[in-house]
């Protein structure tokens, strides 16, 4: 049963007044109202103030957590003044409640800076309003994270100092860092504590920011890519920067890893699970680019699911096996970015280079 809550009471009129109707919508749709000291909360609405900002803190990977910020009059600047909440909140969302005279507007906000807005008048049918509130965030806060790595130290030995996969690995790292796309100007650790870093790489494995990552495969069963928050300039270490990719385990809901021995490993990139079933259906596809760019006339995903959810994996693997040519495709991810599939990663590079635009389109 899903179930969802708040982290405290609402402090103003308008606040109630949202809370009242995310409560009854929700409920009438099957969500659980709890108490938050649960430790299976699905869904949290984690109401911020705005001079003493406080990460909600999970207690469960599978927590998804929406923070709240509301504001009154003019509204801010969303990217240079409110984004910035979102990254201090350790949330997954946040939505930005700005209201003046009868109007109400709500931008939600991602992580790599994806917005889109909704309006409310008063006058207007209040359930409508509450109802795309819900259409937002549910097929969100009920997906499946594909996040956890089962390491083995059973790498083969010639492939410990890496192969010719992993040397085309590691030059096109630089040819994506050199193209400047990186997502979001606010390196996370201008905006966290120490404490709050720990707290989310325990809950992600990352140190900062998903910069976009790159695979390839080895052969038919098993492909290498990057790891999760790394420098993809400076890819060179088996196990650390590059990882060997064997597959996905559903039982433990994994994907596994191998490594060489004696070496602590990175995570792998929450995209893994993506990567894995592109590959697996395709053999065609021998490298996958994941970028936080656009391209105009891509075909797009209808939801934008968070990153690593085993929905947007089933989701963009969907529109690969729809494409007219599956081996050299571009999808678009909503409010994301591009999964880009070709033989080689020459032949992506050569495809998208001067022709990707550094913003994406949000809606």
């Amino acid at each position: 049963m899903n179930n969802f809550t708040f982290s405290s009471s609402p402090s103003s009129s308008i606040l109630k007044w949202l809370s009242d109707g995310i409560i009854s919508t929700f409920t009438e749709r099957n969500f659980v109202f709890r108490d938050p000291s649960d430790n299976q909360i699905k869904l949290v609405f984690h109401f911020l103030d705005e001079d003493n900002v406080r990460p909600y803190r999970r207690k469960a990977q599978a927590t998804f957590v929406v923070a709240v910020l509301e504001s009154k009059g003019a509204p801010y600047d969303i990217f240079k003044e409110v984004y910035p909440f979102l990254i201090r909140s350790l949330a997954n969302h946040l939505m930005y409640i700005n209201h003046r005279d009868e109007q109400v507007d709500i931008h939600f906000l991602t992580p790599e800076q994806g917005c889109y807005s909704i309006q409310y008048k008063r006058g207007e049918e209040e359930k409508d309003f509450f109802m795309k509130i819900f259409q937002r965030l549910q097929p969100l806060s009920t997906s499946k994270l594909v996040i956890d790595n089962g390491f083995a130290e059973d790498l083969p030995s010639d492939k410990w100092n890496g192969d010719h996969v992993t040397e085309a690995l590691s030059k096109s790292g630089k040819r994506l860092d050199k193209m400047d796309l990186l997502p979001a100007p606010f390196p996370l650790e201008h905006y966290l504590n120490k404490r709050d870093m720990r707290h989310l790489n325990k809950l992600y494995g990352i140190g900062g920011l998903s910069y976009g990552n790159l695979s390839a495969r080895s052969d038919q069963n098993h492909f290498w890519m990057s790891a999760s928050g790394i420098d993809k300039s400076n890819m060179n270490d088996v196990g650390k920067d590059i990882l060997y990719i064997k597959g996905y385990n559903s039982d433990a809901n994994q994907m596994e890893v191998s490594i060489p021995p004696n070496v602590k490993p990175k995570r792998a990139s929450v995209d893994a699970i993506e990567h894995w079933m592109i590959y697996k259906e395709h053999p065609e596809v021998g490298a996958i680019v994941h970028i936080h760019a656009w391209m105009d006339d891509v075909k797009a995903t209808e939801i934008n699911y968070p990153c690593g959810t085993l929905e947007l994996a089933e989701t963009v693997a969907q529109l690969v096996r729809e494409a007219d040519n599956p081996a050299e495709t571009i999808i678009g991810l909503k409010n994301h970015g591009l999964t880009i599939t070709g033989p080689s990663l020459e032949n992506i590079f050569q495809r998208i280079e001067g022709k990707v635009q550094r913003q994406v389109p949000m809606n």
